[in-house]
C-alpha cells in the first residue's frame, strides 16, 4: 500500500496580529480522503513534533470534521521529521496555513526528509502556503528542488485579498521564482494544480484534493 506524509506547520502565531493560525485542516482533510479512496495509507509530521495548531476549521465541512474524529490521536501526537525515515514514504504532501510561512522555510530535517523521498522516485506535493517548504529544499547536487519547474502556490494577489501582505515574513510567490520556478497561476481562489516531475504543487485551498489527485497519477 502506497503511502503519504503530510507536512504541517507548528507555528501558532499569525504575525503580529494577534490572531492564531495553524495548519489548514481542510487543505490535508480533502487530499487524505482521495488518497484513502485510492487504497494510500496517510501519516503525519510537524515541524517541532507533537500537537500542531489548527486553522480553517468549518462547522459546515462535513469531510474535515470526519477527518479529525477520525485521525484525533495521531494529530494529537505527531512525530518530527528527524524522527522518520524517507524510504517509508511514497510522497510527502506540504498542507498550507500562514504558519507555514514562519517555520516550513528553516525546517532543515523536514526538507532532508523532503529531498529524500524525491530522490528515492517519490512525490513531493504541497499546496497554497504549502510550498514555503520548497523554498530552501535543496537536492544532493545542491539545485534547488523547484528551479526550472513549473510551479503554483498562494500568489501575491490572493494574499492581498486577504489582507496580508504586510504580514507574511515573506511574498511565496517571488522566492518561488527567485528559486527558479516557472510560477504559474489562476483567478484568486480558483482550483488550479500542476505536476512536472514529480513535484505537484496547487495554488490554494481549493485546490488540495486536485493536489492528491495529481500526485497518484504521478506514481501510477
Amino acid at each position: 500500500m502506497p503511502k503519504v506524509l503530510f507536512a504541517l506547520t507548528s507555528h501558532g502565531r499569525l504575525g503580529n496580529t494577534g490572531r492564531n493560525t495553524g495548519f489548514y485542516v481542510p487543505e490535508v482533510a480533502h487530499p487524505a480522503r482521495v488518497f484513502r479512496d485510492a487504497g494510500w495509507e496517510i501519516a503525519f509530521v510537524s515541524v517541532a513534533g507533537g500537537k500542531p495548531p489548527r486553522d480553517g476549521v468549518k462547522p459546515d465541512d462535513t469531510v474535515t470534521q470526519e477527518f479529525l474524529a477520525a485521525n484525533d490521536t495521531a494529530l494529537s501526537a505527531t512525530p518530527d521529521a528527524a524522527s522518520l525515515n524517507a524510504g517509508d514514504y511514497d510522497a510527502i504532501y506540504f498542507a498550507g496555513g500562514h504558519g507555514t510561512m514562519w517555520d516550513f522555510p528553516d525546517a532543515k530535517e523536514l526538507a532532508d526528509l523532503a529531498a529524500g523521498v524525491y530522490q528515492a522516485g517519490g512525490v513531493v506535493a504541497a499546496v497554497c502556503h504549502g510550498p514555503a517548504g520548497l523554498v530552501n529544499l535543496t537536492l544532493q547536487d545542491g539545485s534547488h528542488l523547484v528551479d526550472g519547474k513549473q510551479v503554483s502556490a498562494f500568489t501575491n494577489e490572493e494574499e492581498d485579498a486577504v489582507g496580508l501582505t504586510d504580514v507574511v515574513p515573506f511574498s511565496l510567490e517571488s522566492t518561488l521564482i527567485a528559486k527558479g520556478a516557472k510560477f504559474n497561476k489562476t483567478d484568486n481562489f480558483a482550483e488550479f494544480a500542476v505536476a512536472d516531475s514529480r513535484l505537484v504543487t496547487g495554488q490554494n485551498p481549493a485546490s488540495a484534493a486536485k493536489v492528491a489527485e495529481l500526485t497518484i497519477a504521478e506514481l501510477a
